[in-house]
């Protein structure tokens, strides 16, 4: 067996020393302060996942690992003995279609609370190499995996499968939760149970990649996935293009979880030298059920993924269900006026407000065409963001730099710059088409739709950046003939470097990542963008259920979340679902009631009071919209000395008595005072609990009478400790 290259392949918990012979020889210990994931080396020189699961205590039992001969091979081959799904597959040059990897060599090392490990494997009959890469969280308990493929062959090899993770489970049985739907109908939860065969979960939209399904999901391992007890598997890809989740059980009721882009039209041609990275994997393992699991996705996120996921974020007030496409400056300088009246840190200008030759009054023409409707804005964006300024508002501006109608002077000047088939007729999303952002001339173009708005009006503090087609047509002219099967992969990479060239030169730019609603919800994209729009559906009792979906993966910050005219509730129900999110306003401020703005008013300064709490405490999934027409959930800051609950009745039964809501993540020792907030102004709380004191214990075993038979009514609370 080849020799291991690090002192010591260790990973005990924070703090410790790694002392050598810790470890066996033949072991690679990955973990967290609360997961372990052992591989084992064989004296095939194989490399096996012999375990994953809780942190283990004794470092004596490794040795039980270190002599045993099981375990399912970490990143399995097609071609040799495996009669099951592969990690990778590949043809070689000379037409032989299989891979054989075998241990060359690894290394592991530390920096502050983030283990990284890489394991060389090389087929010893031809010059290929794949890299495994493991990157352990140690306290927010979260693993992240990639895979790094290369070979020195002197003609490409083409790439079928290449996954970025491969893992195996064996229990005594699975459920697996997805999160599917369509436009305005997003991350519905749907859980079943998997038997022998396999069940994909996958998509081939290519730039609005979730419209129909998202890239994560949830395991229960043993039982159903529940949300404070049991063992369970979180996981997303990192990907803003096609991805394919596989889950295959065999025939002796073993799991392999397989996950990467979907290798589906997209047969790779890797030329020799060059490096196949993969996106990342990225997975929380846990015993206490899908909210511990989600608090450590969370606190991951916020730290280490989510673009300024430790900073604070602004709340808006956007003119689009006011205005749609009618609008002009004098309109807008009003609401730019409203939005200061309510109180909100910026106005943020939706589409409609570009092409000249072709006026962007409608959502078929104009794309692509980044210059102000001189009719609609005779003063420019400048003009804007001098009122803004005036006002004490920040300025955002929408833009769809990737997209580009067929009516457009864009279109006009370099249709060899889109997407299309030769010799079809184009098919037309929502009457626009793509941009081939493999194209480095079109990745110039896209970062100087932005670089030019911003260096023209550095007034402008935030862009909300929209994709709202699906690739169609898919041909890339710039690939031309030998190399269309690498332009899905090739236009997220294109992407990302258009984003990474804006976050050098604009680091500290706010942006909201928005797809047609929830199309792009990925861990890669928001490296680049501080929160998403998570569904064009804003009607509150629909988002009830869309950001509790969300929620699984997602920190309150990273979740937008709008208080319209969508729906019939009160005003008071839209806007406590809203602060469940990053809260924002898109409404017509002038026909709201006196008392309505008051209200608005005020919610936006407790808002403002609360966001420690929401955006960056602990959250709590108390009771599920699934379970019936009640619902609640709460955030609790990091010392637990702060927390706001929210609970929602829907269409509950008639005459139907109050229901208490038991409380979570407080202090038992801690006596807390119940304050219902955000009543209308000239109301007062019909709580019973309001103004009362209660200890931590209390509200978590016994709770508050939070819900009652009133259809479409919600109740906030603020707790604060003594």
């Amino acid at each position: 067996m080849k020799k291991l290259l690090t002192a010591c392949a260790w990973a005990l918990s924070a703090g410790t020393v790694c002392v050598a012979g810790e470890v066996p020889e033949n072991l690679i210990r990955i973990g967290t302060d609360r997961t372990d994931l052992i591989l084992r080396i064989g004296d095939d020189d194989r490399v096996r996942q012999a375990y994953l699961g809780p942190k283990l205590e004794n470092a004596a039992d490794l040795e039980h690992f270190a002599e045993s001969g099981g375990g399912t091979e970490a990143y399995v081959t097609y071609g040799m003995e495996d009669y099951f799904e592969p990690a990778v597959r590949v043809l070689h040059a000379d037409g032989n279609p299989s891979l054989l990897l075998t241990y060359k060599n690894s290394t592991q090392s530390r920096n502050d609370s983030v283990q990284t490990t890489e394991i060389v494997l090389e087929d010893e009959k031809y010059p290929f190499e794949v890299r495994l890469f493991y990157e352990a969280y140690l306290r927010e308990n979260v693993i992240r995996m990639w895979t790094e493929i290369e070979h020195g062959e002197k003609k490409p090899v083409t790439l079928y499968n290449y996954a970025s993770s491969m893992l195996h489970f064996g229990k005594d049985a699975y459920w697996m939760t997805e999160f599917s739907g369509d436009w305005a109908h997003e991350v519905n939860m749907d859980e079943q149970r998997l038997t022998f065969g396999k069940k994909i979960v996958d998509t081939k939209l290519g730039s609005r990649a979730n419209l129909h399904v998202s890239p994560f999901f949830l395991l229960g391992l043993d039982a159903p996935a529940a949300e404070n007890t049991g063992e369970v598997v979180i996981g997303t890809l990192g990907w803003t293009g096609n991805f394919r989740f596989t889950f295959e059980v065999d025939n002796v009721n073993n799991l392999r979880l397989i996950s990467g882009i979907n290798p589906s039209g997209s047969e790779y041609r890797l030329p020799g030298g060059e490096v196949f990275r993969t996106p990342d994997f990225i997975f929380t393992y846990g015993t206490e059920g899908t909210g511990a699991a989600s608090r450590d996705f969370h606190d991951w996120a916020r730290r280490y993924r989510l673009k300024d996921g430790m900073g604070d974020r602004m709340t808006l007030l956007n003119n689009w269900e006011a205005t749609y496409f009618d609008f002009d400056q004098a309109k807008l300088e009003k609401i730019i006026a409203d939005a200061a009246g309510l109180g909100v840190d910026m106005f943020l200008l939706d589409d409609g407000w570009f092409g000249n030759k072709y006026p962007r009054s409608s959502d078929n023409a104009g794309l692509g065409d980044w210059d102000e409707t001189k009719t609609k804005l005779p003063g420019g964006i400048g003009a804007l963001t001098d009122a803004a300024e005036r006002e004490g508002v920040k300025f955002g501006l929408w833009i769809e730099p990737e997209m580009v109608n067929p009516k457009s002077e864009l279109y006009e000047k370099h249709k060899e710059w889109v997407i299309h088939l030769p010799n079809r007729d184009e098919y037309l999303y929502r009457n626009q088409m793509v941009l081939d952002l493999s194209n480095p001339e079109v990745q110039d173009y896209v970062f100087g739709v932005v670089d030019r708005l911003l260096t023209r009006y550095p007034g402008i503090a935030y862009f909300k950046w929209d994709c709202n087609s699906p690739i169609t047509n898919i041909y890339s002219p710039y690939l031309g003939t030998g190399k269309q099967a690498n332009l899905y992969v090739d236009y997220v990479r294109g992407l990302y470097k258009v984003l990474d060239r804006i976050a050098a030169k604009y680091p500290t730019l706010p942006m909201m990542l928005c797809s047609g609603g929830g199309g792009r919800t990925d861990y890669e994209g928001l490296k680049y963008f501080t929160e998403f729009w998570a569904s064009d559906n804003t009607d509150p009792v629909e988002r009830i259920f869309i950001q509790w979906g969300y929620s699984y993966l997602f920190p309150a910050k990273a979740t937008a979340a709008h208080v319209t005219s969508w729906g019939k509730q009160s005003l008071k129900f839209r806007t406590d679902v809203a602060m469940t999110g990053k809260l924002g306003f898109d409404i017509r401020v002038d026909e709201l009631s006196a008392p309505e703005k008051e209200f608005a008013r005020q919610a936006v300064a407790t808002y403002g009071r609360l966001k420690p709490v929401i955006l960056d405490g602990d959250q709590y999934r108390l009771v599920s919209p699934y379970s019936g027409e009640h619902s609640s959930l709460m955030y609790v800051d990091k010392e637990r000395g702060k927390a706001a609950v929210f609970a929602f009745n829907r269409n509950p039964r008639y005459s139907e008595p109050l229901r208490n809501v038991r409380l979570r993540g407080l202090d038992p020792q801690k006596v807390y005072s119940v304050k219902e907030i955000n009543l209308m102004p000239g109301t007062k709380s019909g709580l019973a609990a309001d103004g009362q004191r209660y200890s931590g214990d209390y509200l978590m075993k016994v709770g508050l009478p939070l819900f009652s038979g009133a259809h479409l009514t919600s109740t906030v609370v603020e707790l604060t400790a003594e």
